[in-house]
Order: C-alpha cells, then structure tokens, then sequence
C-alpha cells in the first residue's frame, strides 16, 4: 500500500520508450509515474517482468529521459472513467478528455483489462442489430453480441462505411475506439457524429498517430471496458466500433522489437492470436441485461488475407465483411450468426430474397465475363446483366441507406424487373405475396 511512496531510482536501461529498473511487489500492467531530471512526469506501464527487472513502457516516449530519473510506482493498472458524463465525450488513449470539455477527475474510474465475462452470463445470440446498410441487413446481418470484422485494405473508404453503421444503427449506445488515426480521420468521426445527431449517445477513445505508441494499445481495453460496465450495468444495447485492429497489432509488434522477444510470422509477436482473441472475447450478449457487439476495420496490407492479422482474427471471428472497390462484396462476406435471425425477428421471405439476388447477381458477373470476351449473349445474360447493374446501384453501394422491409420490398421490385416468376425458383406463396404483379422483362 505503500508502493506509491517508494522512489526506484535504479535506471537500468532506456531502448526506445521502454525504461528498466530494479523494483519489487510491482504488478504486470500497474502505472508507475517516471519523473525526469528536469521534474517533468510522465505516466508509464509495466509490459514485463523477469525478476525484480520491471520493463516500463513510458506514454510520453523515452526521448529527453535521463537514467537519473525516478519511478514511483502507483500499486493500481490503468483506469478509465465511467460515470454517465462520459457519453458525448471524447478521450485520448490515456484517459484524459480531450475534447475542451470538463475534467472528469472526480468521477468513477474502473481498471480496464481483466478477464472476459462468466460464460454462465451468456445467452444465445438472437437479435439484430439494424445498420440500414442493405448489404449487412439484408444479406450479413449484424447479430446482438457477434464480433466480426470489415476486412479492407487502405484507400478503401472503411471508416466511412464505419461511420454510417454508427450514425445508422439502433444500438442504444456507440463506443468508438480509434488505434494510430490521423488526424482528419479522427476529425471526420467526430464531426459526422455531431452533425447527424447521435454524439450525445456515443463515447470516443482516440490515439492519433502523433500519440504514444502505448497509448494505441490501451484503446480497445478501454472502449470495451465501458461498453462491458454499460451492457452490465444500464442494461443497454451497446455496439463498439474499433478501427483499425491492424495499427494496434502493429504497436504490439514495434514494442515486441523494443524488448527484443523471439518475432513470429513477418515480425508480428507470437501471441498475436492470444491478444487479438481476448479484445474481440468481450462481445456478449448478457442474461438480464444488454449486449456488448464488436465490429472493427481490419487492414490488409497488400490485399493479402493470409497476412497475420486478418489470418489470425479468421480463426476469431463469426464472420467478415469483405469491402472491396468501395462496396461490400456479397461473395466474400459472411456472418455466421445470421442463421440466427433470418425468418426468426425478420420477414419469412428474407432468407430465399437473400439466396436468390446472390444467385443472380453471380449469373450477372458471368454474364459480364461473356461479354468481356465478345460472346453471344442469351437473353437470360441480357437480364441478368440488367439486374446486375441496378442491384450494384440500389444495394450495393455503402452510400444507400434502406430499413431492412423496404430493402426486401426493393430486392422483390428489382426482380421481377428483370425475371419472370417461374425464373425465380422460389416459394409460390412467397412469389404470390410479396412478388409485384407487373414485371418489366423487356431487357434486350
């Protein structure tokens, strides 16, 4: 208990932003406060221990610090604030508010990390969760308590697609986590959920890339923190955005270089599975309280989805959605946990209007294939050409935003604008009811 009042001045060596000293009863993740020569302090963590040889990992960065510095070790991990100020707050990666508003000093604070849920608290997934973006609602939904990526790779507008979830969904509450952003990345968030009207039901964690390294990994354990407390707690519905989940498995593995640790595949530390698992292992859907669901960007570097990081968070996963040449790819996305939902709280016609515009949308891409090559075209490669073109502007662009009932209505419109209902190969009862009675299957 009177660990805080010791002074280490033992300084065995700084590399980096890492700073050893000799220390005993310290903790892995507690706080210590490293004050330089000059007086100026600093906020550190403990990453590693062999001994009494304790590895800090200084916020501020190690330049300027001197090996007669001293350690004052605080006996708690990080904390974060959690009181109902925090919503419509923005916060750095350390904590602390950083958007004008007022300090948070006095409120609750809690210690981020830990273990994952009790599993006895879980229940089974079975409601959705509407985003209004047709090629997640209609064809991938987004179930309650699901963990599942956006696999992209840079220049792919993710963060946009990010956003519009946010602005759009009916989750009661946003937990935004942003690892490494620049800075009009971070200001579009914000910005986009001042305009639309929801910041006052969102928190925000952000590390920009002119942050400390160490601060971009205490992002997510943070974000999921609060959202954990909020589902536990409130009772509420919470959905946690984090991007980009490939910047964060970028700083483990520039400080897995700083401590000199064995690297593993293309340098990337060798619990990389372990570290990513138990981020993505929060996602819950709680008996008698609310939901935590995760949904992050996931980079590829070089379109490569063998490359560690996307490979990794596969195994993890329920599912991904594949954004690719700025829309949602219906061939490489997936939700494992749609099963769920489809015909249980939706329409009776969502799963076969589902497999059915996937199944000519494919006729479509075969079609253009043909084309391509200057073959004949038949008539049905004629229409499905058609569907093809108008599925790509009416659902598949990110910018569309369709409740999932006028999605379905929409899909029914579209192809019987193309198709006769005996091509369909559907349900007759279905085609009966919801099909329109005058088709347009005049495409040449």
């Amino acid at each position: 208990m009177f660990q805080d009042l010791i002074r280490h001045t033992r300084v065995l060596a700084i590399v980096g932003d890492i700073l050893k000293v000799r220390a005993k009863n310290v903790g892995f993740g507690d706080l210590a406060l490293v004050e330089n020569w000059d007086g100026e302090e600093s906020l550190a963590q403990v990453i590693q221990l062999e001994g009494d040889e304790v590895s800090l990992q200084v916020f501020a960065g190690g330049r300027g610090i001197s090996t007669d510095a001293k350690v004052r070790f605080l006996g708690h991990s990080m904390q974060v604030t959690y009181s109902p100020n925090i919503l419509g707050r923005v916060f750095r990666g350390s904590g602390e508010p950083i958007d004008n508003g007022p300090m948070l000093s006095g409120d609750p604070r809690i210690d981020i990390g830990g273990p994952s849920v009790n599993p006895t608290m879980r229940i089974l997934p079975k409601n959705m969760i509407h985003t209004k973006v047709p090629m997640i609602d209609l064809f991938n939904c987004l179930v309650e308590s699901q963990k599942i990526p956006i696999f992209s790779i840079a220049g792919e507008p993710y963060n946009q697609l990010l956003a519009r979830i946010g602005i759009q969904t009916d989750a009661d509450i946003i937990v935004f986590g942003g690892m490494g952003l620049i800075f009009d990345d971070y200001h579009f968030f914000r910005t986009t959920f001042e305009k639309e009207g929801v910041f006052s039901r969102v928190v925000m964690f952000v590390n920009q890339a002119s942050d400390p390294l160490v601060e971009r990994l205490l992002v997510p354990d943070m974000a999921l923190k609060v959202a954990e407390r909020l589902a536990i707690e409130e009772g509420k519905r919470v959905l946690v955005l984090l991007t980009d989940m490939t910047a964060y498995a970028d700083a483990l593995k520039e400080i897995g270089i700083a401590m000199e640790r064995v690297p593993a595949n293309r340098g990337y530390v060798g619990d990389l599975y372990s570290q990513l698992a138990q981020r993505y292992e929060r996602a819950c859907d709680y008996q008698d309280a609310g939901s935590v669901t995760i949904l992050t960007v996931t980079t590829m570097p070089g379109d490569d989805i063998t490359h560690p990081v996307p490979d990794n968070t596969g195994y993890i996963t329920e599912g991904q959605f594949y954004l690719h040449n700025g829309t949602i790819d219906p061939f490489g996305s997936l939700s494992r946990l749609k099963q769920q939902v489809i015909g249980k709280v939706t329409r009776e016609d969502h799963s076969q209007i589902m497999n059915t515009m996937v199944r000519f949308y494919s006729a479509a891409k075969d079609a253009e294939k043909k084309q391509a090559m200057a073959f004949e075209l038949s008539p049905f490669d004629r229409r499905a050409l058609k569907f093809g073109e108008l599925f790509h502007q009416r659902f598949m662009n990110i910018e569309v935003s369709i409740p999932l009932d006028e999605a379905l209505d929409l899909s029914w419109q579209t192809l019987a604008e193309c198709f006769e209902p005996q091509e369909l190969l559907m349900k007759q009862a279905l085609v009966d009811k919801y099909c329109p009675k005058e088709h347009a299957t005049n495409a040449r």
